[in-house]
């Protein structure tokens, strides 16, 4: 029974995580989508930081880059998309 419990508060937690983390919980900016860079645009300056990017989307207002750094581990970026300047990461 206790395990069951730990595994149900582990899930949502988990949930609750992941759920925040799709748009770090607010917009990463406010500039209208007219002022927005191409994704190829931010992909440059992603890949100029030294990331590897494998996916990359537009969404909330992000700029959402699933790369490798330099040493090989998934890093999830948030980026300005009207600046390439990353807000978050997870």
């Amino acid at each position: 029974m206790r395990k069951i419990a730990i595994l149900t508060i582990a899930a949502v937690t988990l949930g609750a995580a992941t759920a925040q983390a799709g748009s770090l919980g607010k917009p990463c900016t406010s500039a209208s989508e007219a002022q927005w860079l191409p994704v190829e645009q931010l992909q440059a300056k992603v890949e100029a930081q030294g990331y590897k990017v494998q996916k990359a989307k537009l969404k909330n207002a992000c700029g959402e880059f699933y790369t490798l750094d330099q040493n090989g581990n998934r890093v999830e970026l948030f980026v300005d998309p009207t600046n390439g300047q990353v807000i978050g990461q997870i």
